[in-house]
């Protein structure tokens, strides 16, 4: 994956979703819970705190002597890496000039000297106030995430984007549950338009908190509708369905359908041209402002699915999508 296109997966490494940053070898200057905040890093002028200048990320002090510092990341639950962003936003003139990542799966809350560390980003030049966007090509499942930093310095945010890996038990069969939830490993595969809001919103755990935090469209100024595509965590057959528009009042879509499809071969970037003739697994339906909806009776049976294309009509948001269903195990 040599683009960026890594972007659209989740951010592993969300507060949100169980990620903590559990140890770090300094953080004198800036507090290390701070590098993994959901929210964009901020430079507020004339701030200091006792130890010196307020900055949003994780900061040490200057280093006088040899070695270099590192911080340590827990993820929610075991994923597999697909990017990362190295975000050294507001950091000028006390940036790391280079930097590291290593990664390692642990039962353990905080790995002992027994844990396996892979170089999954070799060092690289860092520069001041900028992201750096560095693709991972290793599909294995990672638990904790290890930044190194040398030898001293600040990063604001540390983004880890991926898929969640599901190790899925025989108790699970039989048993309804949301199968595009991130938790049970679904993900966001492309919408054809995200300006205020990124499709993995929708697969997020609990209620939205804002607006904000939902998929959104721009408003169309042309003929059609806006969609997208998501990919379960795993294959199934679809039960009952919610649809909640939180917090979208006068912008909600009109209505929305569901088509869905049992995804054999091709990649992600086919996926696109094949949605347009998927079965429907659920006709259009009306939706109401900041509410949720439940569909059951109003599902076509389409037996094992792994995709489902989103259609909402003509634009605007949604909160979340649940699609309560049962395993196949096949």
């Amino acid at each position: 994956m040599t683009d960026h296109s890594f972007t659209r997966f989740i951010n592993m490494a969300s507060p949100r979703l169980g990620a903590e940053v559990i140890f770090a070898t300094d953080d004198f200057f800036a507090d290390k819970s701070r590098l993994i905040k959901d929210e964009e890093a901020v430079f507020i002028p004339g701030k200091y705190d006792d130890n010196g200048k307020w900055m949003d990320g994780w900061e040490s002090r200057r280093k006088r002597g040899q070695g270099f510092d590192h911080c340590i990341l827990k993820l929610g639950q075991a994923g597999i890496i697909k990017g990362l962003d190295i975000d050294t936003s507001h950091f000028t003139g006390n940036f790391p000039p280079a930097a590291s990542v290593e990664a390692c799966f642990s039962n353990a809350d905080t790995p002992g000297e027994e844990a396996e560390w892979i170089e999954i980003v070799p060092s690289m030049n860092l520069n001041g106030d900028s992201h750096h966007l560095v693709a991972v090509e290793n599909d294995t499942p990672f638990t904790h995430l290890r930044l190194n930093i040398y030898p001293d310095g600040g990063v604001a945010r540390l983004r880890v984007y991926g898929e969640f890996y599901k190790v899925w038990q025989e108790s699970d069969y039989g048993k309804e549950m949301d199968l595009l939830a991130m938790e049970n490993g679904g993900r966001p595969i492309i919408a054809n338009n995200e300006h205020f809001g990124v499709l993995s919103n929708i697969m997020q755990p609990g209620k939205g908190i804002n607006m904000g935090d939902g998929w959104e469209t721009r408003r169309r100024r042309e003929p059609g509708n806006d969609w997208a595509i998501v990919a379960l965590g795993h294959a199934g057959e679809i039960n009952r369905i919610l649809v909640d528009t939180a917090y979208f009042k006068g912008n909600f879509p009109e209505s929305i359908s569901l088509q869905a499809a049992r995804v054999a071969g091709g990649t992600d970037d086919s996926l696109p041209v094949q949605s347009q003739f998927w079965e429907e697994l659920m006709p259009r339906q009306k939706l109401t402002a900041d509410a949720e909806h439940t569909f059951e009776s109003e599902l076509n049976k389409l037996g094992s699915i792994s995709h489902v294309r989103i259609n909402i009509y003509p634009d605007g948001g949604i909160s979340r999508l649940r699609l309560f269903g049962t395993l196949d195990k096949e």
